[in-house]
């Protein structure tokens, strides 16, 4: 679960050039603006994601232009992803330690964007619970993940800046789910219409097992396109095995949507072996797409070529690109 708003330590701090009254520090893998004096190393924060959605208090009054969301700001030249708070904005009686996560103490919800209408349809039932959701952890929180796993084969993709869509197979019965709901048949609906124009279904139910593919459907009317696409099309990531519980290893995901004749989301390098320097792998999610090199990417996903789950979590990880927030996350 993502801990939109925790008790951290200021790990660094340095001089913005040009800059008085703040200066940038490091809380976790994440670089932001503070204050110039409010916090020493080694201090403890209230650290605030971006994405958080603050209660409408005195205390977070500034953010009012903004309806209380927490984005991605440039100040004096530099990127700051989150905000520092002091730990006097929570309640007296909370204990104060590392990493304990105080989203609800703060009453803070996450920002969702806004459903655009061709993929809004009519709820058949909540999303499957046998096929696991796809919410990709970012970077700036794995540094001891990075460390132990540094040098593992993995893969990168391009992350798509669209909506999430699920088409499954499960003994005989063909679904389609939004990212929280499966969905009834409706011929205005995006993901239903991209369904029967590609055959999914049929396409599924000649594999004879039972498996879901879960991918971003991307194009007009969707999110800002920020690709500049005309219609909308959908690129596919995993598969998922619903019988064994487990998704594909890269080379058998790659050779089965060969076989499917569906688009996987680009591929940016097959062969990476990881790397544990945070700063790097941002620096890595920086480029232009590769469906259209005149946008920006929103960033990359990398995955450990051999599936594995390690503490109940997947080995897959999102690093988004800041230059893409900074454009488009207005």
């Amino acid at each position: 679960m993502r801990k939109l708003a925790s008790i951290q330590k200021i790990k660094s701090l340095e001089p913005i050039e040009g800059a008085d009254a703040i200066e940038k520090a490091q809380v976790l893998g994440w670089q932001l603006v503070v204050k110039k004096g409010e916090f020493k190393i080694g201090d403890f924060c209230v650290y605030c994601e971006i994405d958080c959605i603050m209660p409408n208090k005195p205390e977070y009054a500034f953010l009012e232009p903004r309806k209380m969301r927490i984005k991605t700001v440039k100040l004096r030249g530099q990127v700051s992803q989150g905000i520092c708070f002091p730990l006097s904005v929570l309640p007296k009686e909370v204990p104060i330690s590392e990493d304990l996560d105080v989203t609800e103490i703060l009453g803070v919800i996450k920002y969702e964007p806004p459903i655009p209408a061709s993929l809004e349809g009519t709820m058949k039932g909540r999303f499957p619970s046998f096929i696991p959701k796809t919410d990709e952890t970012r970077v700036q929180i794995l540094q001891e993940f990075l460390d132990q796993h540094k040098g593992e084969k993995c893969y990168i993709t391009e992350k798509l800046d669209g909506s999430s869509v699920t088409y499954f197979i499960k003994d005989g019965e063909f679904g389609v789910c939004s990212r929280n709901l499966e969905l009834i048949e409706d011929d205005k609906n995006s993901m239903w219409q991209l369904a029967r124009e590609l055959d999914i279904e049929n396409q599924l139910r000649l594999l004879n097992k039972n498996y879901a593919l879960q991918a971003e459907i991307v194009g007009e009317g969707i999110q800002k396109n920020t690709l500049k696409l005309r219609g909308q099309t959908v690129f596919f990531f995993n598969i998922f095995d619903i019988d064994a519980y487990k998704y594909l290893d890269f080379k058998e995901f790659v050779s089965l949507m060969e076989t499917l004749k569906l688009k996987t989301v680009p591929i940016i390098e097959e062969e990476y072996l990881l790397e544990n320097d945070i700063n790097l792998l941002v620096e890595k999610s920086i480029g232009k797409s590769l469906i259209n090199p005149k946008g920006w990417r929103e960033g990359i996903v990398i995955r450990s070529h051999k599936e594995q789950f390690i503490g109940g979590e997947r080995f897959s990880f999102k690093a988004v690109n800041p230059k893409f927030l900074l454009k488009y996350d207005g």
